[in-house]
């Protein structure tokens, strides 16, 4: 062997960078298990238990329910596909899956953040028309089901690039040793957006951030200032001696028309905290990918972000799927019915098989009420 090519030698060693395979002690890698776990076993609970409250009672599909119905298929889709690989991603150093996985995960989490915020738009929008302006057509399932099927398609859209430019590599002269024996090494992978131009990837994360954030949010919030105008308003109308004598003679029912409007007021509040929690929930996520595209990082800021802080900004976002549910619970009577309904019927279903004898069947139970 030439000289040159010792040298050469050496100064490929002397390159090579070597990391654990576990990211994280074992204290801090029980931590981040047990709270990723927590909202993954809310997240598919509670969702699966929304899905089957609408479906099952055909006095629940609502075009607003049909809309939260949407929000809980794209929350279970979080739940399945995004929560565990994300965990694991954040417990080894490098991506421990495969092509497929890498562009299927990036996907799914995309396109199921994009259906939440359409879905939230459409949502408020619905309840805008409905509120502010009570004279207009309301919209029918049929057109709530183009709206869901529309907001699905423009999210597959948004994500199309991302699919395209996900990509698991090789990190050259980078190694991962397992269990802090150097005779143990792995190669590292990374799963990344691999653009022909890298200025690209900063161009489309401000797009997506623009389109799946910034702006969804801004119409939501204009809608429900202006369905709180109109409701205070209404407030103000009901309270003054001559315009409840006019809604007497026009409607007919005097004392209806303030339960009513609790009642209209009680769901918007729902709603209201449903879109505020997706917007804090996300916001920290947002930001932080911002920053590594456009802050210049040096490689300890880089690490701390990537072990510590990301990993807690994702569990924040995921964690919006898994709090939605518990919203409906409290703020809506027909989904805190339908909910106390299954788990009757599910602990009436324990009961008769524990007292199931040969000659007894166990009784039906439709488990959720006719509303």
């Amino acid at each position: 062997m030439s000289e040159q090519s010792l040298l050469d030698g050496v100064s490929n060693v002397t390159n090579i960078t070597f990391s654990p395979y576990y990211q994280h002690s074992l204290y801090v890698a029980a931590i981040y298990t047990l709270a990723y776990s927590f909202i993954f076993l809310l997240c598919m609970v509670g969702n699966i238990l929304v899905c089957l409250i609408v479906l099952e009672n055909r006095r629940m599909r609502t075009v607003t329910n049909l809309f939260i119905l949407n929000l809980a298929i794209s929350d279970l889709l979080v739940g399945i596909f995004c929560i565990p690989t994300t965990l694991v991603d954040n417990l080894i150093t490098g991506w421990p899956f495969s092509n497929t996985v890498c562009k299927m995960s990036g996907f799914v989490q995309g396109v199921s953040v994009s259906a939440s915020v359409f879905t939230l738009v459409a949502i408020a929008v619905e309840r805008f028309r409905c509120i502010v302006y009570p004279l207009q057509p309301k919209l029918t399932v049929f057109v709530a089901k183009l709206a869901i099927a529309s907001i699905w398609v423009l999210a597959v859209a948004f994500m199309c690039p991302a699919v395209v430019a996900l990509t698991v590599e090789k990190v050259p002269f980078h190694y991962m040793i397992y269990n802090n024996n150097f005779n143990q090494t792995l190669p590292l992978y990374t799963c990344y957006e691999n653009f022909a131009n890298p200025r690209m990837r900063n161009v489309y994360t401000v797009v997506l951030f623009a389109h799946i954030y910034l702006l969804p949010l801004t119409v939501i919030s204009l809608m429900y200032i202006s369905i709180g105008v109109k409701l205070c308003s209404s407030v103000f109308a009901n309270n003054e001696p001559h315009l409840a004598n006019a809604t007497v003679q026009e409607g007919g029912r005097r004392h209806a028309h303030p339960r009513v409007s609790r009642k209209k007021i009680k769901v918007i509040k729902m709603l209201i905290v449903v879109a505020l929690l997706f917007m804090l929930s996300w916001l920290p996520l947002w930001t932080l990918m911002m920053i590594t595209d456009y802050a210049d990082l040096d490689g300890n800021q880089l690490d701390l972000l990537t072990s510590y802080i990301f990993p807690f900004a994702h569990w924040l976002a995921f964690s919006n799927s898994s709090v939605n549910p518990i919203i409906y619970g409290y703020y809506n009577e027909n989904f805190k019915r339908g909910f106390e309904a299954i788990f009757r019927a599910h602990l009436d279903l324990h009961k008769q098989k524990g007292n199931l004898t040969p000659s007894k069947a166990p009784g039906r139970n439709n488990g959720l009420p006719a509303w």
